[in-house]
Formats: C-alpha cells, sequence, structure tokens
C-alpha cells in the first residue's frame, strides 16, 4: 500500500492529510493513505533511513525544512535558493529527492493578480525566500521588503538582485506607507496585529486595487486580513497557497494530476468556514 505522510513537530494542526485524502478518493486511489507523523530535527535521518519501499513521499513543516537538506540525494535549485525543502519524493533507487513546492502554492495563489510590475513582502524568514522567488516567477521587477530583522531583510534583498529584480526595505511599521497592489504576508500569526495596526480609519477606502496574500489559513480572518478588507482591499487566505503546494506534492508522490477543486472543498469544510473574500 503506497504511503506518505506530513512530518515534522509539531504536526497535529496540519490540514495536509484531509487535502491529501480528498484528491486520494477523487482520483481513485483508495489503497493510499497520508497521515500525520511527529519527528524532530534530530530524529529526522534516522526516520527517513527507517522508511519501507511503500513510503513515496513526504511532506515537511517546522523544523525539517533545513535539515532535510542532509537527507536527499538530488535537491532541486529551487529549494537550494529558497533554503527550505518541503517536499522528498521516494527514487526509484530508495533514496529521496528534495524540492519546495511553497513557491508554487504562493505563485499559483497570486497568478491572477495585475501586480503592476511591484510586490511587497512582509517578513523575513523561510517563507519570504519562497515568496520572493514567486515574485520572479510572475515576472515582478521591484520587492519592498518589510521586517524587523535587517539582516535577514539584506539576505532577502540579496536574493531578489540575483532573481533581476530591484529591492527597497522599510520598517515593518511603515508597509503602508506606500502600499504596492500585491502584498504578501508571511509574518507568522504573533506577528500579524502589528502589521494590521498601521492600517487605521484613516486608511478607509485607500486600500482599492490591493490584493493581499496572507499565508496562515488557521483562525480565519486574520487580524491583517479583517484590516485590509474594511480598507477594501482584495484578500487571498493562505489556504490557497496550501493547497496549491499541496497539489503539486500530490502530483509528484503519485504521477496522477490533482484534483484542485476538490482539494479547495475539503479544506474548507475542515476549516468550517469560507477562507477567501
Amino acid at each position: 500500500m503506497p504511503r506518505a505522510a506530513v512530518v515534522g513537530s509539531p504536526v497535529g494542526h496540519s490540514l495536509s492529510p484531509v487535502l491529501h485524502e480528498a484528491a486520494y478518493a477523487v482520483c481513485g486511489l483508495s489503497d493510499w493513505s497520508y497521515v500525520r507523523r511527529e519527528v524532530t530535527a534530530a530524529d529526522l535521518a534516522e526516520v527517513v533511513a527507517s522508511l519501507d519501499a511503500s513510503w513515496r513521499g513526504l511532506s515537511l513543516t517546522m523544523p525539517l525544512k533545513e535539515v532535510a537538506f542532509d537527507v536527499a540525494e538530488t535537491v532541486t535549485d529551487i529549494a537550494r535558493q529558497a533554503g527550505a525543502i518541503n517536499t522528498l519524493v521516494r527514487r526509484d533507487d530508495g533514496g529521496w529527492d528534495a524540492t519546495n513546492t511553497d513557491v508554487q502554492g504562493i505563485l499559483e495563489a497570486v497568478r491572477q493578480v495585475d501586480h503592476g510590475g511591484e510586490a511587497t513582502v512582509l517578513g523575513s524568514g523561510a517563507t519570504a525566500r519562497s515568496a520572493i522567488l514567486a515574485m520572479a516567477g510572475l515576472r515582478v521587477e521591484r520587492v519592498v521588503l518589510a521586517a524587523r530583522n535587517a539582516e535577514a531583510v539584506g539576505a532577502l534583498a540579496e536574493l531578489a538582485a540575483t532573481l533581476g529584480m530591484k529591492a527597497t526595505s522599510v520598517s515593518l511599521g511603515r508597509w503602508i506607507d506606500r502600499p504596492s497592489r500585491l502584498v504578501i504576508s508571511t509574518l507568522p500569526p504573533s506577528a500579524g496585529p502589528a502589521a494590521a495596526g498601521v492600517i487605521d480609519e484613516s486608511r478607509a477606502g485607500s486600500l482599492a486595487g490591493l490584493t493581499l496574500l496572507d499565508v496562515v489559513y488557521a483562525d480565519w480572518p486574520t487580524p491583517l486580513a479583517r484590516a485590509v478588507t474594511a480598507a477594501h482591499g482584495e484578500v487571498v487566505s493562505g489556504l490557497d497557497m496550501l493547497v496549491h503546494q499541496a497539489a503539486a506534492q500530490f502530483e509528484l508522490f503519485t504521477g496522477v494530476g490533482a484534483p484542485v477543486d476538490a482539494m479547495f472543498a475539503a479544506g474548507r469544510a475542515a476549516l468550517g468556514s469560507e477562507t477567501r473574500s
């Protein structure tokens, strides 16, 4: 029986099993299974080495995205540029190929947005690097980086430059001063309220034409999503990113085209609310 799993610590909250199992059902892959496995960074190599040939793929979440480089036989350029691996795919020789589908998830979530050549990225972690790579894929020419960690922002600016984009930076509290048409928030839930707090009543109606992708999908809408919506901006939830990156994983694991609509429906049902405004 072919098997796959999401691994990390903690993973009890992960929506990935819901999405993959929904895809298996639609595609008639009744013999496939997808589970959660609690795995720490220290245990990853041992766990991966213990998996038999029935294991076809692993979805990696924190804190495994960086240490996974040590267990992969091959790593795609996109994963190396992102500095993070979120997908391990079993090779015919028993080893593992590694890639990053977060980039594709972000790209697909905002592909239809008219960005006008510029985007703002909030945050400076691994997902921000994926966002920079996705913006290059969308032919964005200029990126505005807004975060608290100046050293990390510098590294993001260097990445943007290597991809042919011009990068400027502002403090997290000033991202709203001249907002781009497309804003990608990679901020964790704990930092979202600070970014939302700068959208005060004086901004009412001023964000018409702006689209925010907030990569958070739980406890929706986030404070930032509510603030942007109140100011007449458009909002895309992190579920869009999650589904598209999961769809890419599903195809890599199974070799079957992903039923994206069914995966969206399953995700929305599991969250118990409409997650796109």
